[in-house]
């Protein structure tokens, strides 16, 4: 999101016309629910030009390709009468329900269907993220595409005709296009203060969330089951006064949200603060990602385009382009060595089954360590190197970008890079990260 100043008049109705914009827009993923206060674009963003041309190029990410399953025939999903497709989506796009948060903040595409009493409920995995309303009109679904990003997409709960996966053509980017993004197509979470009905009292500011985020910041709107020990969050408490103050202390160390609402009404009774904690992560992980893909892409494009004019040679690559290039990988090595994570002050425990059901999903090496590996004592990994070193989008990366990240990071776990940035890691972290990578990575081997 590019920061723009008006007169107050004009702010003031700008406003008013964005939030009646989209309580009205298909914007079907992860995370209207979690923000739809965004400054409009009056210019095309450069994404959907070429090279990105985000729009339109052909997509190939996890829903993308159930719906072609679902449309030639070869995936029958099934209508539960309480929750829809909701059980069958998940089990055909490999989501846990141990993934299962709740959120009660009216930030989503089906505010209407959101409550205190009502929570919107979240699943996902480390590709593709699933929004249910109870009696909603669709489920919501941002699924990540290895060389596009965030793409949006929504699915009726109708059983009148068959179901139908219908992407977003555009307006989910007034939300999910912006700085809180990366200015990509991605994701975030936000925390609010929400009042009794679950309107955010933006006035009172609100906190995009990752793991650098304070823990008093996070999960303002959200449900959150758990226990925390001494520190504090923003989670399962409404604001209720004007000074906007909330009590954070009833709120804290819940593992039953049954005083709440009704939980049978759901999955499960669980709004997990080990898989809050790791969608606070991954979403922004897979930001940088994108925008490390984006500017890559971008940088080398415009470099082409003045070779021409300059009658150099076609493959040449500006020192403008490097630079930018070098500043995408420096973002990526940030967010996947957890650079200036928060320092948990206390011990962190889950209500589910999703810390131990995390943890098997990932490689291992012969001493049986992984990326997924949990601290939740000091930090949120045990191995500070995000998972989403294995993922389809990293992999993905055009060659330029990778290999420079890549580089960078086998110079920082073989100690020859000690810049402060990476001070968090001990020399221990290091060589284990490396010994984990070096068994489980292609890039490593």
């Amino acid at each position: 999101m590019v920061s723009l100043h008006w007169n107050g008049v004009a702010h003031s109705r700008l406003r008013l016309f964005h939030f009646a914009l989209c309580q009205r827009l298909v914007c079907g993923g992860l995370l209207c629910l979690f923000a739809w206060m965004a400054s409009p674009a009056w210019a095309q963003p450069d994404f959907e030009r070429p090279p990105i041309d985000y729009l339109h190029a052909e997509v190939n990410d996890p829903v993308a390709k159930l719906a072609k399953r679902v449309e030639a025939g070869e995936v029958a999903l099934r209508s539960d009468p309480t929750f829809g497709y909701l059980p069958s989506v998940l089990e055909a796009l490999n989501v846990p329900l141990s993934s299962q948060t709740l959120v009660f903040s009216k930030t989503s595409l089906q505010l209407h269907r959101i409550s205190p009493r009502r929570p919107r409920a979240l699943y996902f995995n480390d590709d593709v993220y699933v929004g249910y309303c109870q009696h909603g009109d669709v489920l919501e679904f941002a699924s990540t595409d290895a060389k596009q990003g965030a793409i949006f997409y929504t699915l009726a709960q109708s059983e009148e005709k068959e179901p139908e996966f219908v992407r977003d053509r555009g307006g989910c980017l007034s939300c999910h296009a912006s700085s809180r993004t990366q200015n990509v197509p991605g994701f975030l979470i936000r925390s609010v203060f929400a009042d009794a009905a679950g309107r955010p009292k933006l006035g009172s500011g609100t906190f995009t969330t990752d793991h650098t985020s304070p823990f008093d910041e996070r999960w303002g709107g959200w449900y959150v089951t758990g226990s925390h020990g001494s520190m504090r969050h923003m989670g399962n408490v409404i604001c209720t006064d004007e000074a906007h103050l909330l009590d954070r202390e009833s709120g804290a160390n819940q593992k039953d949200l049954g005083d709440y609402f009704r939980t049978d009404a759901y999955l499960t009774p669980n709004s997990d603060i080990v898989a809050l904690m790791v969608l606070e992560h991954q979403t922004q992980m897979h930001n940088a990602i994108t925008a490390a893909n984006f500017e890559t892409r971008q940088a080398l494009h415009q470099s082409y385009q003045m070779n021409e004019l300059l009658e150099r040679e076609p493959d040449f690559i500006s020192e403008s382009a490097t630079r930018r290039i070098e500043s995408s990988a420096d973002r990526v090595l940030k967010y996947l060595l957890m650079c200036d994570e928060f320092t948990l002050t206390d011990s962190v425990a889950g209500t589910s089954t999703f810390a131990s059901e995390f943890a098997a999903v990932g490689p291992t090496d012969s001493k049986q360590r992984s990326l997924r590996d949990f601290d939740l004592e000091t930090r949120l990994f045990r191995y500070p190197c995000s998972y989403l070193i294995y993922s389809d989008s990293f992999a993905a990366l055009p060659e330029e970008v990778r290999t420079l990240v890549l580089e960078k990071l086998k110079r920082i776990l073989h100690g020859e890079d000690r810049s402060e940035a990476y001070q968090h890691l001990t020399s221990e972290m290091r060589r284990d990260i490396l010994e984990i990578l070096e068994a489980t990575h292609p890039d490593f081997q």
